[in-house]
């Protein structure tokens, strides 16, 4: 039985800031790091030996020798790559290091390349929690070229960070290979809510193999269900199961704006030839797709009427729905879910184009 403090629910009080990329994102991460008092908890799908991984490396050695507890977890496939000096250095600061199922390799490859920890979360103290999709690679910077990437994460405080907090420690596995719970401390979740903030909800959301297969993808669908005036969705891996997709089909029919953002200069070609084959069927029902043309969409955010939105790891694809460990923040807030919609209608108006109308296939069985 899942333990009942880690069963998702709504929390209120919560602080939100919206975090576009890496310019956002590395800065307050870093300060966040540099102020910590207690401790430190990472998992991160990659982890790269570039100007941002390098300047992660530095700090976390920081936090370690002046006292900190700090725990890395890499992915054994996304971060596959680090050199033996810089694990050995953070091992011999005192970071704990993990990988995620970093498998036997045949010839020097990886062969269990599904099985992959692909969330990317950071809390500090128990206070301050990021939760996105943005990895620690320098390709999240605008300054890496035409293939950095437009991407989202959210910084958040408030009583939402205890079940966050929960979940990455009840990650940590000991030396040997021994997994042990460790629950809550009794740690500070940061400033006690001002009045009208029991109106804003946060609940945070995971996808594993075991209990909580379907968690993320249940909460898309039962949203968009819902959904009286708008649904906009951000994702960059997009190729859901039939009953997403049957919903956004009824949404639209019903009459709701729903509009999604795929990838239009994809990082790997077969993600959009993959999201085409879905075209025709959601244009077919009123779903507007636009391709997001300006640089490589990594992206998994959504906005769905005035209050509901969603920042995490999960993509709508089958990898993401049905095999990788995820995590989303669901948030309840009005003021958090307009300023989400304004910068994805920014994209929409100025970085994307309509996706082209697509025929209806020759080989309609094939298609369905």
């Amino acid at each position: 039985m899942t333990p009942r403090w880690l069963k998702p629910r709504w929390h209120a009080g919560h602080r939100v800031r919206l975090l576009e990329n890496g310019e956002d994102y590395f800065p307050r991460v870093f300060e966040a790091i540099a102020a910590a008092q207690r401790e430190v908890l990472i998992e991160t799908f990659i982890l790269f030996e570039d100007k941002v991984g390098n300047e992660l490396h530095r700090h976390l050695i920081d936090a370690a020798q002046r006292g900190v507890t700090v725990h890395l977890m890499v992915d054994g496939y996304g971060s596959a790559d680090l050199t033996p000096d810089f694990v050995q250095a953070l091992v011999s600061a005192g970071v704990r290091l993990r990988s995620f199922d970093p498998g036997q390799r045949v010839f020097g490859q990886r062969i269990n390349l599904l099985r992959r920890m692909h969330r990317k979360l950071v809390v500090v103290d128990a206070e301050l929690a990021f939760v996105g999709g943005i990895n620690f690679s320098a390709d999240h910077l605008g300054d890496f070229g035409p293939m950095a990437k437009q991407d989202y994460a959210i910084e958040l405080r408030g009583a939402i960070v205890a079940p966050i907090h929960r979940f990455v420690r009840s990650n940590i596995r000991q030396d040997g290979g021994d997994t042990r719970v460790l629950h809550d401390d009794g740690a500070s979740v940061g400033p006690l809510p001002e009045p009208g903030d029991d109106l804003r909800q946060a609940m945070f959301v995971t996808r594993d193999n075991h209990r909580h297969t379907t968690q993320i993808e249940r909460h898309y669908r039962l949203a968009i269900r819902n959904a009286k005036k708008r649904v906009i969705i951000a994702n960059a891996y997009f190729f859901p199961g039939y009953r997403l997709l049957r919903q956004l089909s009824r949404a639209a029919k019903r009459g709701v704006d729903v509009q999604l953002i795929l990838q239009g200069e994809p990082d790997m070609p077969i993600v959009k030839t993959a999201a085409s084959l879905l075209y025709e069927h959601l244009q077919r029902h009123g779903v507007k797709v636009h391709e997001y043309c300006k640089r490589p969409l990594h992206g998994k955010v959504a906005v769905i009427d005035d209050d509901w939105a969603t920042v995490g790891s999960s993509n709508l694809d089958p990898l993401s729905l049905a095999l990788n460990l995820e995590s989303n923040v669901i948030l309840r807030d009005r003021e958090f879910a307009a300023h989400l919609r304004e910068r994805l209608e920014h994209l929409i108006e100025h970085e994307c184009q309509i996706a082209p109308a697509q025929p209806k296939p020759r080989w309609a069985w094939w298609a369905r």
